[in-house]
Parts: structure tokens; C-alpha cells; sequence
């Protein structure tokens, strides 16, 4: 049996990033992935061999490569403030490259993490871990004070997240006019983060000149 024609996994990859955060992973169709990537099913089958693949392979690519980043930022030589501050701005800067992320975490969370598997949980892992280093060396610097570093990493990370996903949202409120939602811009609101992060990890006065 002659195999069909190679296309980039790619292609189908970005088809199934727009399926999967509209419709979740249960409302989405093999079908109208392959549809979207301009391919016929037994193309995307060939690469991916089923829905359950694919959707784990689009997951564990934007984990690694998320987790890359933040690792770079742990490795790097900056005061320990400043990598918290990046490490908001470039998750921040992640979500607004890959638009689709926040719509598809924000369902498998309502989920309960049903369509991870074993491989794609570790890969996720490495994110909270990233951060969870970064707190740790300010811990032990003690340019912070003791915190739980996955209580640090959602505090970070979560409201960014859930900020950026809301922006269709706030707009439809915005227009109510029933309560103020004047937008301010998101690097505002970044801003605003990593300033309350630092806050919030900051030692207390006493600490520091004890």
C-alpha cells in the first residue's frame, strides 16, 4: 500500500490547535481538523494515529516549548526580582503567540485533566518546575521569603492566563455599561502583576535586617 503524500505535521498541528479551542477535545472532529489542514484523514492518521495523539502531541509541543523558556530564565544571570518579572512577561507573551492555549487548558481543567496522559502531564510539569526553581534560588538568596513555590508558580501565572482568555469577555461587559471596565492595556495589566508578585514574595522589612 503506497503511503500517502507527506505533509507537514505542523499544518495539522495549528488546524487542530483552532479545533480543539473551540470545541474541547470531545466536541472536536477529526474530520473538520483535517478540512482546516487542507489534508485527507488517512494523512493526519499517518502522523498522528488517532484524536487522543494528536490532541497530546499539540499539548506536549506547547509545554516544552513554554517550559524552555521559562528554564532560560531560571538559568540566566539576573537580580532574582527581575526573573519573576520576566518569567510574567514571557508567559504573557507565550499566550498572546499561541492564542488558542488558554481556551484549551481552561477546558481540560473543567475536564479534570481527562485527555492527559502520563507523557503529556510530565511535560506540563516542567512549567510549575521552572518557576519552582526560580522561587527557590530567591528563597535561598533570601531575596524572598519562604514561600510554597507551587503556591508562587499559580499566583504568577493563573491570573495572567485567565486575564488574557477573558479579553472577548470584559468587552461584552464594557458595553453593558453596568460597571466600569474601561480597558487598560494588557501590558498594564502585566505590569500590575509583576509588581504585586514582587510584593508578595518580598521578605518582610524585619527579615531582611535581622
Amino acid at each position: 500500500m503506497a503511503r500517502p503524500a507527506r505533509v507537514s505535521p505542523d499544518r495539522i498541528l495549528a488546524a487542530a490547535a483552532l479545533e480543539f479551542a473551540e470545541r474541547g477535545f470531545a466536541g472536536a472532529r477529526v474530520d473538520r481538523i483535517a478540512r482546516r489542514a487542507r489534508v485527507n484523514k488517512a494523512m493526519l492518521y499517518y502522523h498522528f494515529k488517532s484524536k487522543d495523539g494528536l490532541y497530546r502531541t499539540l499539548l506536549r509541543r506547547m509545554f516544552t516549548l513554554a517550559a524552555g523558556r521559562l528554564r532560560a530564565i531560571a538559568d540566566a544571570s539576573a537580580p532574582h526580582a527581575d526573573k519573576v518579572d520576566r518569567v510574567i512577561a514571557t508567559m504573557a507573551a507565550f499566550v498572546d503567540e499561541h492564542a488558542f492555549f488558554p481556551a484549551i487548558m481552561l477546558r481540560e481543567v473543567a475536564d479534570g485533566g481527562a485527555h492527559l496522559d502520563r507523557e503529556t502531564l510530565t511535560a506540563l510539569a516542567a512549567l510549575p518546575a521552572a518557576v519552582g526553581g526560580i522561587v527557590q534560588q530567591g528563597v535561598r538568596a533570601r531575596a524572598f521569603r519562604d514561600t510554597p513555590p507551587m503556591f508562587a508558580y499559580f499566583s504568577m501565572l493563573a491570573p495572567v492566563i485567565f486575564y488574557l482568555a477573558g479579553a472577548r469577555i470584559r468587552k461584552e461587559i464594557a458595553h453593558l455599561k453596568v460597571v466600569d471596565m474601561r480597558e487598560s492595556s494588557t501590558d498594564d495589566f502585566i505590569r500590575h502583576m509583576q509588581h504585586a508578585t514582587r510584593r508578595s514574595l518580598a521578605r518582610a522589612r524585619h527579615a531582611r535586617t535581622s
